[in-house]
């Protein structure tokens, strides 16, 4: 089995490698992690249609400042499982619902079966 590849979007640095870390303990590979909305669409866009090889993603809620949704959209569309990030409890969003939600601190097993999940859900 390959490991998967997974993209993140978190504006705060130790997070975002925490959240590295987590994953690569997992036997997962990071695609690329950005820590800004327009970084993490820039990627997206400038890749061959599909998207880069991805198998999922963590997204962080609010990046910066800027909610991450035009991310999300981009990757449902391109049918890519993701996962949201938030300390700040319930999401903001509506059209979402059916993502889970990860309370940060990210507690690890919570994280490993969300990533086990993408498989399923591709």
């Amino acid at each position: 089995m390959t490991a998967p590849r997974i993209m993140i979007v978190e504006d705060e640095a130790l997070v975002a490698l925490m959240v590295e870390d987590l994953l690569t303990d997992i036997g997962c590979r990071i695609s690329g992690s950005f820590g800004a909305v327009d970084e993490a669409l820039d990627y997206l866009k400038d890749a061959a249609a599909p998207p880069p090889a991805l198998d999922g993603a963590v997204l962080d809620v609010n990046v910066g400042g800027t909610m991450v949704f035009p991310v999300a959209e981009r990757l449902r569309a391109a049918g890519i499982p993701f996962v949201f990030a938030t300390g700040y409890g319930a999401l903001p969003r509506k059209g979402f619902e059916d993502v889970l939600v990860l309370n940060k601190p990210i507690d690890p097993v919570l994280l490993e079966g969300a990533v086990k999940g993408f498989g399923q859900a591709a």
